[in-house]
């Protein structure tokens, strides 16, 4: 299983995450202190709506989508916040596991970014953690538009059990994934290292398809902005749409 596994999710986070190494590359030189072109400007924002069940309201499938995933108090709304430089568009919720619904954010009439509810909380009660998984799953699997995901963790933590089965969808689907690990501010540059190497090591991952990233500091903003925007532009690879996975619908 572990070897499957491995196969998977290297070769779809490699897909999505090649532009990661040109950001460190532009910087280089800091001697020249060349300017360097933000891969992400913000233009425009609008708020879709919200997705509340498998099969309630969604958006037009007409942009390019990006998905972003991650178990509660991860720091997802606040890297979104970061990465469209926005301080509250998307709102940080002080509970964790509040949100309930996909909620759909149109970035520049470009891409519409998904941001995909927190999972894993343990206060939160068994039935509404049975309501998110057939509402993310089958998001994921019935999205024509979605060119991929980026999947938060924290450079603190193991990954659990929940990323690990999360990870494990997104390759039997090979939609391709980027891996931002967060709150590296958290922690010294040497730890956070260590603990990535750790992650990578466990998930059977290359570091190079890690970006360590930083809402405080707003470190990894412009290789994970560059790698989305990789994603956004490339040719249209239709997520199947079938019940794989979507056990719970049923």
């Amino acid at each position: 299983m572990k070897d499957t596994r491995s196969a998977k999710k290297s070769g779809l986070a490699k897909k999505g995450g090649a532009a990661k190494k040109s950001g460190s590359a532009n910087n280089a030189d800091p001697d020249n202190k060349p300017k360097v072109k933000d891969p992400l400007p913000i233009r425009s924002l609008d708020f879709l709506g919200g997705m509340a069940s498998a099969d309630g309201w969604r958006p037009d499938s007409v942009m390019p989508e990006i998905a972003f995933a991650g178990r509660s108090n991860v720091g997802k709304s606040s890297l979104i916040n970061t990465l469209l430089r926005r301080r509250s568009f998307v709102r940080v919720s002080r509970t964790p596991g509040r949100t309930r619904e996909i909620n759909f954010f149109s970035v520049n009439n470009e891409f519409v970014l998904a941001d995909l509810p927190g999972y894993g909380y343990a206060k939160i009660a068994k039935s509404r953690k049975a309501e998110w998984r057939p509402l993310i799953e089958g998001y994921l699997a019935k999205s024509p538009k979605l060119r991929g995901v980026v999947q938060l963790l924290d450079v603190r933590h193991k990954p659990t059990e929940d990323d690990r089965q999360m990870l494990d969808f997104l390759a039997s689907l090979e939609i391709p994934t980027l891996i931002a690990v967060t709150k590296v501010d958290k922690l010294s540059k040497k730890a956070a290292l260590e603990h990535i190497l750790l992650m990578a090591e466990s998930l059977h991952l290359d570091t190079d398809q890690m970006i360590p990233f930083s809402s405080n500091t707003g470190a990894g903003r412009f290789e994970l902005a560059e790698a989305l925007m990789e994603l956004v532009r490339s040719e249209d690879e239709a997520v199947p749409a079938d019940d794989e996975g979507v056990t719970e619908e049923e």
